[in-house]
């Protein structure tokens, strides 16, 4: 799946969501997220923030997703502590593999999970996840929180 088709597909998932773009990144927001504080899916196509998932080589991408608490630690244990400077790894984890859930190189800490360049098959899998993180962050706008 290229990055196009996975545009198209999330879309069209998400028809009411507020979508940003900057630089490499599309942001999601919960529809009626004016502050745009917190996304709950992002696209990123360039190694701006971090290098670890060397998203230079070419056709590479992530798409990340942020997780329940619950979410996260049924599919990864607990989160290692936050990363400092320079620290872009989770332990365990090839950073750089491709069609893998994982938890995320450098916001694994707040329950953030990704995947590069998904096939099909596991963004069929990886369905309920999003939706589960739309949900949080529509409930989170309605609530004000």
């Amino acid at each position: 799946m290229n990055e196009e088709e996975l545009l198209s597909t999330l879309f069209a998932l998400f028809p009411h969501a507020v979508k940003v773009t900057s630089g490499g990144t599309t942001f999601w927001f919960a529809a009626g997220d004016r502050r745009q504080m917190m996304p709950f899916l992002t696209l990123v196509t360039d190694d701006e923030h971090d290098a670890a998932s060397n998203l230079g080589r070419p056709g590479v991408y992530r798409l990340n997703v942020g997780l329940s608490a619950d979410e996260y630690r049924g599919r990864f244990g607990p989160p290692p502590p936050a990363l400092g400077d320079g620290q872009t790894a989770v332990p365990g984890h090839d950073p750089a593999a491709l069609d893998v859930l994982m938890p995320h190189p450098v916001y694994s800490a707040l329950y953030w999970a990704c995947v590069l360049s998904p096939s099909p098959a596991t963004l069929a899998r990886l369905t309920p996840l999003l939706l589960a993180a739309y949900d949080r962050a529509s409930r989170r706008v309605r609530s004000g929180t």
